[in-house]
């Protein structure tokens, strides 16, 4: 080969490598697109969520569920417009709902979406309702009855529940004496753990049931209003609230402060026959450590010799945990996924803060980690500053849309807020 052919191809070879560097010069990066956040509420969420409120002056509405076709179902604990159960409908799928509908004159809190029913509980029954192909009511008139005769004593009355993928059908019965007292003492045994205080067990898939074919499930509840079947741990979770009067019954025992921070809210993992120990224990999330309530002779130091359960996780006093849904949804970061939110529907003098949405993390089935506020500002002033302000909101329901949208319920302000990322 001569010279010149030589220098001709190299500087071909050149020209190629230079057009080909300009080329990956001149490509355009790849930028990221700008995510839209918009909030107009007076609600508080982390960095990148977005909050509507889709909802408003909707009465107590207490729990949620969202039916596969995106309809937003709310029952309520008092009846508005003579009806119980609202529907939030989005018919045209642009995003804003655009039609309401509503049924049943029977109030409650429960409520539950499968594929072929929608579930809601009275504060002595759970019925169902049929859906058609499209995910809608075929008869809202004429529910099928699941349970009647739950107790029903007006207090703590809600009857929330869950259901596994075995068909069973777990509901809260709570008690109606906040520390199974007879004066100032005590009753032992409880008698009222025969029908109230723990959660019951019935048929998802069995009409006209009644309490004498249910079985206590789990017991040493006093009133587990949050409840919900993790399927991610195939086991039963459910928020319980704790007794209160340590004070004002036993003033010798325990101060006016020790009143406003004790005992802890609550959460169990629960399988059939545990006891979480009410009324007779309570748990103090300052010791944690399970406690000797002083109907029974406790005096704030004596521990619980009794084998009973302990909460996987626990909160400040008074906070009311009021419902818990397990986030299995693909819009919001991975840290979420199989974690717990948990509806706050009261305020922690602890903390000064309350009316929240709380965010639980789970690793391998098991809490992990430190809880945080995910949802604030319910109340709509600074909890720690009081003032003259009305109280706005009080969260108390939880629901996931089928394309992960999370959405929450006020009973208090009737607002149905929908949070997305």
């Amino acid at each position: 080969m001569n010279n010149s052919t030589t220098s001709k191809k190299l500087a071909h070879l050149c020209t190629v490598f230079l057009s080909t560097a300009l080329l990956i010069q001149c490509k355009p990066e790849t930028k990221a697109v700008a995510k839209t956040v918009i909030n107009e509420t007076i609600l508080t969420a982390p960095e990148g969520f977005s909050v509507a409120e889709i909802g408003k002056d909707l009465g107590a509405v207490r729990h949620l569920a969202v039916a596969k076709n995106g309809d937003i179902y709310a029952n309520r604990s008092v009846l508005k417009d003579s009806a119980a159960v609202i529907v939030l409908k989005d018919t045209d799928n642009n995003g804003t709902i655009d039609e309401q509908q509503q049924f049943s004159k029977l109030p409650g809190t429960g409520i539950l979406a499968t594929d072929d029913y929608i579930y809601t509980s009275s504060n002595t029954a759970v019925f169902r309702y049929r859906l058609n192909e499209n995910h809608e009511i075929i008869d809202t008139d004429t529910p099928e009855k699941l349970v009647d005769g739950l107790i029903d004593m007006g207090i703590d009355n809600a009857k929330p529940f869950t259901i596994d993928n075995d068909n069973n059908l777990y509901v809260t019965i709570g008690s109606w004496n906040d520390a199974c007292r007879d004066g100032d003492a005590g009753m032992l045994p409880c008698a009222i753990l025969d029908s109230a205080g723990g959660i019951w067990k019935f048929k998802a898939d069995k009409l006209n049931q009644t309490f004498a074919d249910g079985s206590i499930y789990a017991t040493g509840l006093k009133n587990s209003v949050g409840i919900d079947w993790n399927f991610k741990t195939n086991s039963l979770f459910a928020t319980d609230h704790g007794r209160g009067g340590l004070h004002n019954f036993y003033p010798d025992v325990f101060t006016k402060k020790q009143d406003a921070e004790l005992p802890a809210e609550t959460l169990y993992e629960l399988k059939e026959g545990d006891n979480a120990g009410w009324p007779k224990t309570y748990y103090d999330h300052f010791k944690n450590k399970r406690m000797l309530a002083p109907e029974y002779g406790g005096d704030g130091e004596q521990v619980a010799e009794e084998d009973y359960i302990n909460p996987v996780a626990a909160f400040p006093a008074h906070l009311a945990p009021n419902d818990i849904l397990f986030y299995t949804g693909d819009m919001f970061p991975d840290k979420y996924k199989n974690g717990a939110f948990i509806a706050f529907h009261n305020q922690s003098a602890e903390l000064k803060k309350g009316f929240f949405i709380a965010f639980v993390p789970f690793k391998d089935g098991k809490p992990n980690g430190e809880w945080e506020i995910f949802l604030d500002n319910f109340a709509g002033f600074d909890l720690a500053n009081p003032s003259e302000e009305t109280l706005k909101h009080r969260p108390c329901g939880l629901a996931q849309g089928p394309d992960g949208a999370l959405y929450v319920c006020d009973d208090f302000g009737g607002s149905i807020f929908k949070v997305t990322y």
